[in-house]
């Protein structure tokens, strides 16, 4: 076996990721799935502009709650109208 296929199984996936944050701002906020990009908004955060998918995690994480989810999404197709 070679050094990449042992380091293979060394990942470990977490299932509390950037997509389910609430501090997430994916790009599509309609169509967003673990692979769209997005920023970070958590306050302590911010201030790195960072640019993260919805597949990244960090320490910070807070679960979204659906009905915030609901207002992202109600926000966006009103601005595509």
């Amino acid at each position: 076996m070679t050094d990449a296929t042992n380091n293979l199984k060394k990942v470990s996936w977490q299932s509390e990721n950037c997509l389910s944050c609430k501090w997430f701002s994916p790009s599509d906020p309609i169509n967003a799935d673990i692979l769209t990009n997005g920023k970070c908004l958590h306050p302590e955060l911010q201030k790195f502009n960072l640019i993260i998918s919805g597949r990244d995690w960090c320490n910070l994480f807070e679960e979204i709650s659906q009905e915030q989810i609901d207002q992202i999404q109600e926000k966006a197709l009103e601005k595509e109208e």
